[in-house]
């Protein structure tokens, strides 16, 4: 069977509104789902890098807890305790007396302790006099405050020589957390 001129033209102008017709809805459309599957494979490749970022990250957030809790830890034995304030005031004064005794230092005497609380933290002052028949026994007593737990830190020094012994004072400060104690503890001088 023989086509004729016209039936081609016929054919060829249906092949081209076909051609158009898919240029310009079927094409489009597959472009979409494309592009659309395109966008997935990109938000599936972001959160699997996210999540291999979690994941190399969880043991630097571990290490870094175990840090801070390690320095917690640490901080905690630097402050004192205790129920009262005139208790950890007690507390204070007989770890001064404890290192002196340990160090071969004579306790002259003792003031009260002096107080200060800013923002829900004690520091208490506790002033002491002693003497001692050996300078190597002050430097012992000083490696001992400087080693305590909890902390005693030194404000204040002062030494002096008179034949063949030595007198001094010393001025020793311990921190306190004020948060939780009890009524007794509201007394401030």
């Amino acid at each position: 069977m023989q086509i004729s001129k016209r039936e081609k033209n016929v054919l060829l102008l249906a092949g081209l509104v076909a051609m158009a017709f898919v240029f310009s809805n079927v094409l489009p459309a597959v472009r979409g789902i494309y592009q659309e599957r395109q966008e997935n494979i990109e938000d599936v490749e972001l959160s699997i890098g996210r999540e291999q970022r979690l994941i190399e990250n969880t043991v630097l957030w571990r290490d870094r807890r175990v840090e801070v809790e390690a320095m917690l830890a640490e901080f905690e034995a630097q402050v004192f305790s205790g129920a009262t304030v005139p208790i950890m005031e007690a507390n204070i004064q007989r770890a001064l007396s404890q290192y002196a005794r340990d160090s071969g230092i004579t306790v002259s005497s003792t003031r009260l302790a002096e107080r200060r609380e800013k923002d829900g933290w004690l520091l208490i002052s506790q002033e002491m006099s002693f003497r001692t028949t050996n300078a190597g026994n002050t430097v012992t007593f000083l490696q001992k405050l400087e080693e305590s737990a909890p902390r005693l830190r030194v404000t204040d020094i002062s030494v002096s020589r008179s034949r063949n012994q030595y007198s001094g004072s010393i001025t020793v400060v311990g921190f306190a957390r004020s948060e939780g104690l009890s009524v007794e503890a509201a007394d401030t001088r």
